[in-house]
């Protein structure tokens, strides 16, 4: 059996660029039978740039509801908040313990911010021995990443390898795995959709919003009764990742014949994300006014996650004679 390890960051409910590229496939890959997947929400990490206590915990109920929307079998997997498993900070300080300053300052979470030192506090700066610690501490075998996420998964093996080498064998390295063929998700303006960017569609709002969010989405000036190109629109490239062949192929006709507006191919869009999700929407808001059935059921998931983080502390502290 395989261990898979996956931080969810507390800093929003999940979007749908979110959904496709990463909920969707996880949640895929935790019914294989083969694996064991640890899932966790990462609100300890978003203190780095949220001191709002009380947008931290609705966005933590946020995330868990939405993976759970989403089918999440929590009772084959382990899926917990972070905060809730004070060994990782443990872990963290004797990692921090082993990490020359150099490899901290040389990364991105860091450099993309180090121009205003001002603004960076040492959560960020010491962000990625949290990371490894999440990972470490849990023996996992397996991290999904990001490319551009790459680069903490090979510090979390340096940091392994370094505590090995000065006290002894204690940790699985992990190994990154990603896949070519992740979904990029465009956003309302074309680029990658990101809260960062603000272009983001919330596919768990009130229809009224939802609809305000899709019919943003920036297009050209072309008028109505003329022709359009599908494959330089920004709308039709949502609709396209979310329809079956035979509503693409229909929605490409009208494109391509004219008098069809960039307002009925956004209407055509919001539609299509109330049916395709209508289920899911339901649940979320239904977890989202149990917050007692999310906290069991985060608390039940960190009870087991800090059952496999014990006995790593309890090998780590061994290995320190402590």
């Amino acid at each position: 059996m395989s261990r898979i390890l996956t931080g969810i960051q507390a800093t929003g409910v999940p979007h749908l660029g979110n959904i496709l590229g990463a909920i969707e496939p996880a949640i895929r890959t935790t019914k294989d039978p083969s694996n064991e997947a640890f899932l966790f929400i990462a609100n300890m990490h978003s203190l780095t740039a949220i001191k709002d206590p009380i947008l931290v915990r609705e966005n933590t109920y946020g995330v868990a509801a939405a993976w759970l929307a989403f089918g999440l079998d929590t009772d084959k997997n382990t899926f917990y908040r972070q905060s809730d498993i004070p060994e990782v900070t443990e872990l963290m300080w004797y990692l921090n313990c082993v990490t020359p300053f150099p490899m901290l300052a040389n990364a991105h979470s860091f450099k993309d911010k180090s121009e205003n030192l001002s603004d960076v506090n040492a959560g960020l700066f010491t962000y990625p021995v949290l990371m490894a610690a999440d990972i470490l501490l849990y023996d996992a075998e397996f991290v999904p990443v990001g490319k551009d996420q790459m680069q903490h998964l090979e510090m979390t093996r340096d940091m392994a390898g370094a505590f090995h080498s000065k006290y002894q064998e204690t940790f699985v390295l992990p190994e990154a795995t990603f896949d070519e063929r992740v979904m990029i998700v465009p956003g309302t303006d074309g680029r990658k959709m990101s809260k960062s960017y603000n272009n983001y569609i919330d596919i768990f709002l009130p229809e009224k919003q939802l609809k305000k969010q899709v019919m943003s989405v920036v297009t050209d000036s072309t008028p109505m009764e003329k022709p359009k190109n599908p494959d330089t629109c920004n709308v039709f490239a949502l609709y396209q990742l979310l329809a079956d062949d035979a509503k693409v192929a229909k929605m490409r006709k009208n494109y391509l014949g004219g008098n069809y507006g960039y307002g009925h191919a956004k209407t055509a869009l919001f539609e299509l994300i109330l049916d395709r999700f209508d289920v899911q929407r339901n649940e979320y808001a239904s977890f989202m006014n149990d917050r007692e059935e999310l906290d069991k059921l985060l608390l039940n998931g960190a009870e087991k996650a800090r059952k496999v983080a014990s006995a790593t502390l309890t090998r780590v502290r061994a290995a320190l004679e402590f």
